[in-house]
């Protein structure tokens, strides 16, 4: 696989989406063989990117290709790969819905299927901390937990995870639906009616072993 391609590829999906505008955001991948991680660069129109743009790194951020700047949260992503072995992409975005909420330093919590189906967790919005810095990786870390395959960033956006690109892209969709919804519940002046922890855990397991073809 071109993994140089693929972080392309996403930051123009991402646009494309109407997850992100402009340069916002922000896009890597992991190699599941050599365990070197392929990182957008800082600042940089996705619909410009050449190859020689991606920069790659250890998982340590020793850079092993690429003479740009990477990505202003290249911390965060390392930190996530670090403490997630069994993710290997991840996209910071900017949507609309889940931005609000992590404005209002909200979660999003499982009250949908699709939510419950493949979110992992609770979307929680990790404590505020500059953007770049050290301290929001490790907020961002600790709100994904050890299940989560979402979180937000108080102030600044969603992070969703992927066992591979495509994965991360679906959750992000089902993240900001979830959260669109959510707003309309609430501007109704309602309230979610929450799926019990038996029912989630069936849920996915279901999605884990059952769903597809064989």
């Amino acid at each position: 696989m071109n993994f140089k391609k693929l972080v392309i590829g996403s930051g123009i999906r991402m646009l494309s989406e109407g997850i992100t505008i402009g340069t916002w955001g922000n896009v890597s991948c992991r190699d599941t063989e050599t365990g070197l991680v392929y990182l957008s660069p800082s600042g940089m129109p996705y619909k410009e990117l050449k190859d020689d743009d991606i920069i790659v790194v250890k998982t340590d951020g020793t850079v092993v290709e690429g003479c740009r700047k990477p990505t202003i949260e290249t911390s965060m992503h390392l930190a996530i790969y670090r403490s997630r072995p069994e993710i290997n992409a991840v996209i910071h975005t900017h949507p609309i819905y889940s931005t609000a909420f992590s404005s209002m330093g909200e979660d999003i919590p499982l009250f949908l299927d699709e939510a419950a189906q493949v979110m992992g967790d609770v979307c929680r919005t990790a404590k505020y901390a500059l953007p770049g810095s050290e301290e929001l990786a490790k907020n961002c870390v600790e709100a994904l937990g050890s299940k989560s395959m979402t979180c937000l960033l108080q102030s600044h956006g969603a992070v969703c995870l992927g066992e591979n690109m495509e994965q991360a892209f679906g959750i992000s969709t089902v993240l900001e639906a979830t959260a669109q919804i959510y707003s309309l519940i609430r501007s109704m002046g309602g309230k979610y009616l929450p799926i019990s922890q038996e029912n989630i855990a069936a849920m996915q397991y279901f999605v884990k072993h059952c769903y597809g073809q064989c």
